[in-house]
């Protein structure tokens, strides 16, 4: 039996992250769960704790990245699982993504929402994200922005630190292939929150554009200095 880890970013998820805990270990095949609490106001740590996940606290919030690269120091599975503490009943489908690469078909599986179940975004993010991806490795994505994925514990080693922010998916996903990994979209049956088309959505799509620009930016002057 392999061993399974699941790393579970959360910000002022206590009204979700006991239900995606719960689906995470209904399937059997988690041997740990940990919750990185980055800086919540609410009770999502002491919910996460209720429900049997281990929760490491950030005092104040470090963003997706830093706290998933908090997270990857205290976990001890063969295999870990990155898997967003919103997606509640659904979370359990995420295991789906060990099957490719426990059969030697992939090194990092993502995790591809079906089109209804994507988002209700404009898509700048996601398409600004894939033209960097093209761009810096040749390779075309459909599900760059997915924080669903799946790997051996070795190749997550070779990819920490993860930028920082909403900019880890993307510049995982293109450290990943630079480095000779190969990459898999699984299409799963997952249901997450996406923020609405109000000021706070608007205001998390404009940091998460934010984000993206700077980690590709950032990408690219590497390139451009190995040339």
């Amino acid at each position: 039996m392999v061993s399974v880890s699941v790393l579970i970013p959360a910000y002022n998820e206590e009204q979700r992250v006991g239900k995606t805990i719960t689906s995470l270990w209904s399937t059997g095949k988690v041997q740990e769960i940990i919750v990185i609490d980055d800086g919540s106001t609410d009770y999502t740590g002491a919910v996460a704790a209720k429900y049997g996940a281990r929760v490491i606290r950030l005092v104040q919030n470090q963003g997706k990245g830093k706290a998933l690269t908090v997270g990857f120091s205290f976990q001890q599975g063969e295999f870990v699982l990155l898997v967003d503490a919103d997606l509640q009943e659904s979370a359990g489908e995420t295991l789906k993504l060990l099957d490719p690469i426990l059969k030697n078909q992939a090194d990092l599986a993502v995790a591809l929402f079906t089109p209804e179940k994507s988002g209700k975004g404009f898509g700048l993010a996601r398409q600004t994200a894939q033209a960097g991806i093209k761009y810096l490795t040749g390779a075309m994505s459909k599900s760059p922005l997915s924080g669903q994925r799946a790997a051996k514990q070795k190749v997550w080693a070779d990819l920490l630190p993860f930028s920082d922010g909403f900019g880890m998916e993307v510049g995982m996903y293109i450290d990943a292939l630079q480095k000779g990994y190969r990459v898999m979209e699984i299409p799963l049956d997952l249901a997450h929150c996406p923020p609405g088309r109000n000021w706070a959505g608007f205001w998390h799509r404009g940091r998460q554009f934010y984000h993206i620009c700077k980690t590709l930016m950032a990408r690219a002057k590497n390139k451009s200095s190995k040339l």
